[in-house]
C-alpha cells in the first residue's frame, strides 16, 4: 500500500497531543517490516523530529495557513504522489478528496456547547475551523477512528454515524515515561526549584479546568501540613495573574511556579519528581498524560467525567472536576496515607502498560487495509 498520513504539525517546536499521537505511531509504523510505504505530509517547522527512512518519505508541503494548507495544498500534493489512501491524524480532512480517506477523530468537543469563548486566538480560530469542516467531511470518511469508547459513542449519537464506520484506536505512551533514578531527573530543575511539589498539566482551554485547580490548590495549602508548591506547564504567567486575581486568588501566586512550556523530552522527569499529577479535566476523549504519570509512578489525580474512567481504570483515584474541594481531599488523602499512594503508585504502573504506539500503529495498518480491501463505502 501506498500511504499517506496527514501529520501537519509535526515538525512544529511547541508540539502538543495530537501533535505526538502523529509522531509516535508514525514512529512504529517505521520500525514495522512490511511492504507498505507511508508519505507523512508536513508543514515545515523549526524541529524536524522525524527522519526519512526506507518506508517512510517525508513530505514537505508549504502553504501560509492551516487551512489554505489542508484545503488547497494537501489534495494537490496528494495527486502528486498518487497514493492509494489518505489518513488526516488531527480531526479535520480536506472537503475534497481524490482518493479513499481515514479520518482520527480524536473528540467532538467543538460541536458542544461551551460556557465561554477561548483565551487564545489560535485556539478560538481552530473551533471555528473545525465547527465548519467536520460536518462536512463525515459522509466522504471510509472510515473514522476516535481514541475511546467514551468518545466513539458521543460521535455516533451527535453525528448519527453507522458503529460500522466508526472504530476505536487506543492512544499509547513512550517507554521514556518510566521510573526514574534520583540522578536521571537534573532536567526539573530547569523548571521547578524545589524537590517536593504538585504539578498540573494545564492551558488556556477551559476544559483543562484550571480555575477549579487553582481552587482546589487554595484549599490545599489551608488544609495541608505540608503546603507543597504546584508547578504549573504550559501556562504564561500573565495568563495566571490575571486568572489569579479574576477569582481572588492572589494570595498563592508566591506557592505557584510556571515556566511556561515543558519540553516533551523533560517531561519524565517532572513526572518522577512530583509528589502527585493533577489531571482533573472537565472533558477529555483519552487523557494521554495521565497515562504518561501513571507509567512514571506519579500517582495521578484524574476526573470522574468523559473518558477518564475508561482509560485510567476501575483503581484510579477520581474526583470530580466540577466540585474543586474533592480535588483537594484527593491531595490530602495522598499526603495522610501513605499506604494508599504506594497501592495508586502500584496500581498506575500496571494499567499504564496496557497502552503502547505499536498497538496504535497494527490498528492503523490493520483499517488501513480493511478500507482498501472493501468496497462497503464506495
Amino acid at each position: 500500500m501506498k500511504i499517506a498520513i496527514e501529520a501537519q504539525r509535526i515538525f512544529r517546536k511547541d508540539k502538543h497531543g495530537m501533535d505526538f499521537v502523529a509522531l509516535e505511531t508514525i514512529r512504529e509504523l517505521q520500525r514495522r517490516e512490511d511492504d507498505n510505504d507511508y508519505y507523512v505530509l508536513v508543514a515545515p517547522g523549526d524541529d524536524p523530529c522525524l527522519e526519512q527512512s526506507l518506508n517512510v518519505h517525508i513530505v514537505e508541503v508549504k502553504c501560509p495557513t492551516y487551512p489554505l494548507w489542508e484545503q488547497v495544498a494537501l489534495p494537490y500534493a496528494l495527486k502528486k504522489l498518487d497514493v492509494d489512501l489518505l489518513h488526516c491524524t488531527s480531526n479535520t480532512a480536506p472537503l475534497w478528496c481524490p482518493v479513499p480517506l481515514v479520518l482520527t477523530l480524536h473528540d467532538i468537543i467543538y460541536l458542544e456547547p461551551r460556557a465561554h469563548r477561548s483565551s487564545s486566538w489560535y485556539q478560538e480560530m481552530g473551533w471555528h475551523y473545525r465547527r465548519f469542516v467536520v460536518p462536512r467531511i463525515l459522509s466522504k470518511c471510509n472510515r473514522i477512528l476516535t481514541v475511546s469508547n467514551f468518545e466513539r459513542k458521543r460521535i455516533m449519537d451527535t453525528l448519527h454515524l453507522p458503529s460500522e464506520q466508526v472504530q476505536t484506536v487506543y492512544n499509547g505512551y513512550n517507554p521514556r515515561f518510566r521510573p526514574l533514578q534520583k540522578e536521571e531527573t537534573r532536567a526539573t530543575k530547569h523548571y521547578m526549584p524545589h524537590d517536593d511539589f504538585l504539578f498540573f498539566l494545564g492551558n488556556t482551554d477551559p476544559k483543562k479546568n484550571t480555575r477549579g485547580v487553582l481552587h482546589a490548590y487554595a484549599s490545599y495549602l489551608e488544609r495541608s501540613g505540608v503546603q507543597r508548591p504546584l508547578l504549573i506547564a504550559d501556562l504564561k504567567e500573565e495568563y495566571l495573574d490575571t486568572l489569579l486575581k479574576a477569582e481572588h486568588l492572589e494570595h498563592i501566586r508566591h506557592s505557584i511556579f510556571c515556566p511556561g512550556y515543558i519540553r516533551n523530552e523533560d517531561l519524565p522527569s517532572i513526572y518522577n519528581s512530583a509528589f502527585a499529577f493533577l489531571y482533573p479535566s472537565l472533558r477529555e476523549s483519552f487523557g494521554i498524560p495521565m497515562i504518561e504519570a501513571m507509567a512514571c509512578g506519579t500517582p495521578a489525580i484524574v476526573s470522574n467525567t468523559s473518558a477518564m474512567p475508561e482509560v485510567a481504570g476501575d483503581g484510579a483515584l477520581l474526583v470530580d472536576p466540577f466540585k474543586p474541594e474533592t480535588i483537594t481531599d484527593a491531595l490530602i488523602k495522598l499526603e495522610s496515607d501513605d499506604t494508599y499512594r504506594k497501592e495508586l503508585t502500584a496500581y498506575g504502573l500496571k494499567q499504564a502498560q496496557r497502552y503502547s504506539w505499536k498497538a496504535t500503529a497494527e490498528a492503523w495498518v490493520k483499517i488501513y487495509e480493511d478500507v482498501l480491501n472493501s468496497t462497503y463505502y464506495h
